[in-house]
């Protein structure tokens, strides 16, 4: 519930303080005098763009401050969310600063505006003239229709279609992902068979290097190995051999030994150097047997190194572990588009299952739709009758929409007709100005029951009504403030004589500036304002009278 306001420095009004009392409370004032203000001031806290327009004196910050009981309302869980301290008297502040800037608080604390929204449809409803238009809209008849549910059918329904859009979309990103897969994939294929074909060992290019080396010349090697032997040897036979030229060295030199010293030194280096040159003799001869030149291994060699050269080029790179990068590259591409199939499949089954759940919550809830229609029909006509269209006959049609969607499988359309005998056409048709507002508070004095809110205020929802048609708006709206709090800004002599709570709003002349000021009115003064209301000011003695009876 709305219990205090303070406004300071916003548009006519340089500041103000107001106490609402629970139950109906209505403000009235000429046109002009700034009640529509009070609720561009509440806008603010509930989460509206700030504008320094608004500021009266342009070099000081705007205030609007507000305290609401939320005892009973369950917002702890939200307060919880956005971290914020609870309590059961809540505190909304704003600040526009002469910067541009703007500043919120919740309970003393900064929040940002995201908050305020999510509370504002907790703690306060505000109605504007201009809202009455959206009962028109097939959203709107379709929330309205949805409210008279005790049930979570729609949201058990949305649960169901996020899920089935959901998987759909992903079902439609595999498809065209397996599409732009199938233009590359046989490619793909073939070059890795041919990858795994050729069965790459990592160190093999330079083993293979060497063996052709080796191989294309093997003559020429073989030629001079057996040079080296027969310099070494002589084929055996010739004593101008080095070996037999060495042996006679080591002779020469083995008979003076003992009349030099050096020529022992002498003696065991050539000794050695016969060892050494016997051995290399040795592994001359056996890498000489060893080198025979094959024809078969040199072409498989050749035909080899071709193959790696040839795939290097092709996936231009310059080894072979790059090419075996390649190659598990390609295994991957190829088993990740083999397996898209199984993964298409597997959300065809998912998006399958998904519509058939889809479908039956929206005949559950088109179900609930149809007994809900009967509940509102019946609900509202003894209050269009209250409100003088007994004559008048609306119903609710409930048929299937074309595909399905947010709000389900319907086309929720409220027809009306004001007249006897005549048919049944769409609201938007058919209904006038001033059928609409009595039709919107027939239908907000109906949600309300059901769905309590603590406060509600209406801005001259009442347009177009008068006589004892203003008696019944002022009985529904007293009617309504029985189990929350009502606030009407009305023109209405009669609406306002019904109030618990009559407050009024009256421009003045302060400093050569046009001020607002908002003050409660007590009885006398209530029935002077109901008189001027009905007559002129200075009201008309009968005024008064009809005045004291409508308070009475």
């Amino acid at each position: 519930m709305l219990q205090t306001l303070h406004i300071e420095n916003y548009a006519l009004i340089q500041q103000t303080d107001i106490t609402f009392d629970s139950g109906f409370v209505v403000i009235t004032g000429e046109t002009g005098a700034g009640k529509s203000i009070m609720l561009g001031a509440l806008g603010l806290l509930l989460g509206q763009r700030a504008d320094t327009q608004v500021l009266s004196e342009k070099e000081r910050k705007c205030v609007v401050e507000a305290t609401f009981d939320i005892s009973g309302l369950g917002l702890a869980p939200l307060f919880e969310q956005y971290d914020a301290e609870y309590d059961d008297v809540l505190i909304l502040r704003r600040e526009i600063l002469p910067s541009s800037k703007s500043r919120a608080f919740v309970n003393d604390t900064p929040a940002n505006l995201q908050f305020l929204k999510e509370l504002g449809p907790h703690i306060l409803d505000i109605h504007s003239q201009y809202q009455t238009l959206t009962l028109t809209s097939s959203h709107f008849q379709t929330e309205l229709l949805d409210s008279f549910s005790t049930t979570r059918l729609l949201e058990q329904y949305q649960s169901a279609y996020v899920r089935y859009t959901s998987l759909k979309r992903q079902l439609e990103a595999l498809t065209a992902q397996d599409a732009q897969n199938n233009q590359v994939l046989d490619y793909n294929r073939f070059l890795l068979e041919e990858l795994q074909s050729a069965q790459l060992q990592a160190d093999e290019q330079a083993d293979l290097e060497e063996e052709a080396q080796l191989l294309e010349h093997t003559g020429t090697i073989k030629d001079a190995l057996a040079l080296v032997l027969s310099i070494c040897d002589g084929d055996g036979n010739s004593d101008d051999s080095a070996v037999s030229r060495l042996v006679a060295a080591r002779g020469a030199l083995s008979h003076i030994t003992s009349y030099h010293n050096a020529v022992e030194s002498m003696y065991q280096r050539i000794d050695s150097t016969l060892i050494e040159l016997q051995d290399i003799m040795s592994d001359v001869s056996s890498l000489d047997d060893k080198l025979q030149f094959s024809p078969e291994r040199h072409a498989y060699v050749t035909e080899r190194l071709d193959l790696i050269y040839r795939l290097q080029k092709k996936h231009n790179v310059d080894s072979v572990s790059a090419l075996i990068e390649v190659r598990d590259r390609l295994e991957a591409q190829v088993q990740d588009a083999e397996s898209l199939d199984d993964r298409i499949r597997e959300v065809m089954e998912q998006v399958d299952k998904a519509y058939a759940e889809l479908q039956h919550q929206a005949e559950v809830l088109t179900q609930s739709r149809h007994d809900a229609a009967a509940v509102l029909q019946q609900s509202i006509m003894p209050i269009l009758a209250q409100l003088g269209m007994s004559a008048a006959r609306i119903v609710v049609e409930v048929s299937p929409a074309a595909d399905y969607g947010p709000m389900g499988h319907d086309n929720v359309c409220l027809l009306f007709n004001a007249n006897q005998g005549g048919s049944l056409r769409p609201l938007a048709e058919v209904a006038s100005g001033g059928e609409l507002s009595r039709l919107m508070l027939a239908v907000k004095s109906i949600v309300t029951r059901r769905n309590l809110l603590p406060t509600i205020i209406f801005d001259e929802i009442d347009s177009g009504v008068s006589g004892d048609i203003s008696v019944a708006v002022g009985e529904i709206m007293r009617a309504m403030a029985q189990h929350m709090q009502v606030v009407a800004i009305s023109h209405l002599p009669q609406l306002a004589a019904k109030a618990n709570q009559h407050l009024k709003v009256a421009k003045a002349l302060e400093s050569d500036r046009t001020i607002s000021r908002i003050r409660q009115l007590d009885p006398t003064e209530r029935i002077t304002e109901i008189a001027v209301m009905l007559s002129s000011n200075p009201p008309t003695p009968s005024a008064l009278q009809t005045a004291r009876e409508l308070m009475s």
